[in-house]
């Protein structure tokens, strides 16, 4: 067997940045009216996808692109006042000096055709150059529900400790200040607000590495990646509608959607190993019958639903290790003794399958999986070799979703999905009870991506589809929406605001704007 398997998940990406305008000026003998609502001061609250993110990062072109900055630049022909944001300081994205912040993605050339890079060089933006605001934009990248609430949030210091935000930092009007208690002292007249997807969202990109905090009810004690009990999201979230509310009555509440519907989750397959990849596919027999008496002994265990078995005809499922399942580490060590492995191999074996399984049709990969599939591990392929395990065969034993199982950051399994499901229906709950007791516009973004993903979004010039890269809703970073996404998302408000306050706010057409940004060069 060679000493790694390499087996790279290769993307399709014939497509173009933009399409060409489609000729639909606006006629300045048209009249528009806001109606019965007064757009002369809008401010939009939330997170990542109401600064303008996209493509891994925040830059200026995204935040220029952002749904309220669309909705803003509708409504200046019914009235609309000025609409400013805190842009960032370039379209690298990141901050400097600050780890964790990296540049965005472009597509560029690469060994098999275009594929996501990020951009090199050394991003300009200091999160400690306080920007002089009030600025309409209040969204908040990384935010969670109850984050907009929270005192210090905006504080230089608490970054490095993880208690502040550098993106609030640059815009905050004090230290201590508040996101919602900043987005209400400029007395708005109209607002947004679409907060709640990170206290979900982190949990399931991170595969489920977190916990459901469910029945905990001290935000100060939940990391980084754990799901936010729904009382507390929904304590908050009617604290925030209070005081916006207090300010205006009109507005608009946007829901939270289905996260296991964006191309984060559904590009990489579960089989995603092909016996047409030359590095893998002459491998299979001897992958086989080196899974032969593991497989026997998970029989002879009560457990054959565990075997592992390569397709040389079709596609094979990904090896995963699932933390949901009973660990027989222990017990698959004694019967591999027992059916002649020696000790040394039989606990390499033990321990290293103790919990794993091929995947289903029910588990979701995670988009950075496909950079790592069929490579070699190589911390776990020094850690073997540490543990004596001759190095011909810790190299068989370490590549990545073959014969070392992809670990629990890669995959969502089902169990995952559920605790995801059952947090976002509470919080969705939450925020249609409140728009309906508040008289606002309920925004169904559920509904918006489901259809994305599920049948596309028709418009003059194509198809909005859910499709990584090429699909023209989502960026490249797989979860926030494109230029094209965000001025769909705004065109829907749109519509909503004129319905319910009978006004003539025209809509964009989606086809002037960009998709994905292609470059020749990641400087």
């Amino acid at each position: 067997m060679k000493n790694y398997i390499k087996y790279t998940v290769v993307l399709a990406l014939g497509l173009l940045a933009c399409e060409p305008e489609l000729e639909n000026p606006i006629a300045e003998d048209n009249f528009y009216t806001s109606g019965s609502a007064d757009l002369s001061s809008f401010v939009a609250v939330g997170n990542s996808l109401t600064a303008g993110y996209a493509d891994g990062a925040l830059y200026i072109t995204g935040q220029e692109n952002s749904f309220p900055k669309i909705l803003a630049g509708q409504f200046e022909f019914a009235g609309g006042g000025a609409f400013t944001q805190p842009l960032m300081a370039d379209n690298r994205g990141g901050f400097a000096g600050l780890e964790g912040f990296p540049n965005r993605f472009v597509l560029a050339p690469g060994a098999d055709g275009l594929s996501p890079t990020r951009l090199s060089g050394s991003p300009a933006s200091d999160f400690t150059n306080i920007l002089s605001g009030p600025f309409n934009n209040m969204g908040v990248p990384g935010a969670k529900s109850f984050h907009l609430g929270l005192s210090g949030y905006g504080n230089a210091a608490g970054v490095s400790a993880g208690t502040a935000n550098p993106y609030f930092v640059r815009f905050a009007s004090a230290p201590d200040a508040t996101v919602i208690t900043d987005a209400v002292a400029q007395n708005p007249t109209f607002f947004t607000l679409w907060i709640g997807n990170n206290d979900v969202l982190s949990f399931a990109t991170s595969g489920g590495v977190g916990i459901d905090q469910t029945g905990n009810l001290n935000p100060a004690t939940y990391g980084a990646n754990d799901i936010t009990d729904p009382n507390v999201f929904a304590s908050v979230y009617s604290g925030y509608v209070d005081a916006l509310t207090t300010a205006t009555p009109d507005g608009i509440l946007v829901n939270i959607p289905d996260v296991t519907t964006i191309p984060y989750f559904t590009t990489v397959p579960f089989a995603a190993l092909s016996p047409q990849n030359p590095d893998f596919g002459p491998q299979i027999p001897t992958l086989n019958a080196t899974f032969a008496p593991i497989n026997q002994a998970y029989a002879f265990l009560g457990v054959p639903e565990r075997s592992i078995q390569f397709n040389q005809n079709a596609a094979s499922a990904v090896v995963i290790k699932d933390e949901s399942m009973a660990d027989i580490s222990a017990q698959l060590t004694q019967v591999l003794i027992g059916g002649g492995l020696d000790v040394a191999t039989a606990t390499v074996l033990g321990q290293q399958y103790g919990q794993s399984r091929q995947a289903n049709e029910n588990d979701l990969l995670v988009l950075p999986s496909s950079s790592i599939i069929g490579e070699p591990n190589l911390e776990y392929l020094q850690q073997l070799i540490a543990m004596g395990v001759p190095q011909e065969l810790a190299a068989q034993l370490s590549v990545n979703g073959i014969t070392f199982p992809l670990q629990d950051q890669y995959t969502l399994t089902a169990s995952e999905q559920e605790l995801v499901a059952t947090a976002q229906t509470a919080y969705n709950q939450t925020i249609a009870a409140l728009a309906t007791a508040n008289d606002l516009i309920l925004i169904d973004a559920e509904a918006i991506l489901s259809q994305i993903a599920a049948t596309g979004i028709s418009y003059d010039a194509g198809t909005l589809t859910s499709t990584f890269a090429t699909g023209g809703a989502f960026s490249l970073d797989g979860v926030h929406p494109t230029p094209r996404g965000y001025a769909h998302i705004a065109n829907v408000m749109i519509a909503a605001i004129n319905e319910k306050y009978d006004a003539t706010i025209p809509v964009v057409n989606i086809g002037d704007y960009n998709t994905v940004n292609i470059s020749t060069s990641t400087e």
